[in-house]
């Protein structure tokens, strides 16, 4: 499986889930007995106060059996539908470890896909139909774009339907407005935002005494403009003598040939390339490096998104050509990693 990080973040949600359920269920924990003897009561108040007492196993029971639904509204048609089948599986591998009796309150999970093949309109179109089919958990991540369509419909769906609210997880969509000034309660983020991931990249490339002169190579929407603009900011502070020698921003899942802007890249003179590119974006540049024998470093967000990337940049990899930015895990013995 491609994405260790998010299985645990999933199954930690999962787990937490199951876990609130019974607690929210259940009544609090009564005060243990004080160590004197008392009085026996009577038999009716001897009966309420055993009632506390027994309602998690009652709990327990009614869940038991019980399914979650989640819709997963992302990309599986289209240039980003590696990305978005991969992810949809991730998802249904965690449902099945962690249901039934491996839950903490026996409750199932199931993960249904919904195809927004990228689209803020299609991801509106499938929020929809997935609540009128019961879904009460959405979860997306491919394109703030779709993140903050979503968000915005979910809050304005749960302010007209009390008792029926939906909750959004957001996976991976890391524009920080989704979380600052487009912050809703009904949304929650599993992933770190544009700007925290480019503090971390720039604060391991300040260290790196070969970084001198960078391209930036973006897809051009929300998330390619901001790794840009976070990059150029974060570098300033850190490494003012790193200079920018080229920037471009192209079309999101329409370039089929990188060749023109990796000759941009050669010609530059450029010692680093920087690049908040993925799917068949990222794929298809790193091919387009190999296929031109380009070895320069190339920092990145998602190298390690799909097993494509990872095919198409097996001999940077080998090379010491590629980092990509990644949430710590202390189980890992290697921090470095790349395509």
């Amino acid at each position: 499986m491609q994405f260790p990080m998010k299985h645990l973040a999933i199954a930690a949600i999962f787990a937490c889930a199951g876990t609130t359920f019974a607690q929210q269920a259940a009544p609090a924990k009564p005060a243990a007995p004080a160590a004197k003897a008392a009085p026996a009561p009577d038999k009716p108040a001897a009966a309420a106060a055993a009632k506390p007492a027994a309602a998690p196993a009652m709990v327990a029971g009614v869940l038991n059996g019980e399914t979650v639904k989640i819709a997963f509204i992302d990309p599986l048609s289209g240039p980003f539908a590696n990305v978005g089948q991969n992810q949809l599986k991730s998802w249904q591998f965690v449902t099945e470890r962690l249901s039934g009796a491996k839950n903490p309150a026996g409750v199932k999970f199931e993960v249904v896909g919904f195809d927004n093949k990228g689209s803020p309109q299609e991801s509106l179109n499938s929020l929809k139909a997935a609540i009128d089919q019961g879904f009460r958990y959405v979860t997306q991540g491919n394109g703030s774009g779709a993140a903050l369509a979503i968000s915005d419909a979910v809050a304005k769906h749960n302010e007209r339907n009390p008792g029926k609210e939906v909750i959004y997880l957001n996976y991976a969509a890391v524009d920080p407005a989704l979380t600052n000034e487009k912050c809703d309660y009904w949304h929650f983020r599993l992933d770190a935002d544009t700007s925290m991931k480019m503090e971390a990249l720039t604060s391991f490339m300040k260290d790196q005494p070969k970084v001198s002169k960078v391209y930036l190579l973006n897809q051009n929407y929300s998330h390619g403009q901001q790794v840009a603009k976070f990059f150029k900011e974060g570098i300033a502070r850190k490494r003012p003598d790193v200079k920018i020698v080229g920037e471009d921003l192209h079309p999101i899942g329409q370039v089929k040939d990188f060749a023109p802007y990796v000759a941009k890249i050669k010609q530059s003179g450029a010692d680093t390339i920087v690049t908040g590119n993925w799917g068949a974006d990222l794929t298809l540049l790193v091919k387009a490096l190999n296929d031109a024998g380009l070895k320069l470093p190339m920092y990145t967000y998602y190298a390690g998104v799909t097993r494509n990337t990872d095919r198409a940049g097996r001999g940077r990899r080998q090379r010491g050509l590629c980092d990509f930015v990644r949430p710590f895990e202390p189980h890992r013995r290697t921090r470095r990693h790349g395509c």
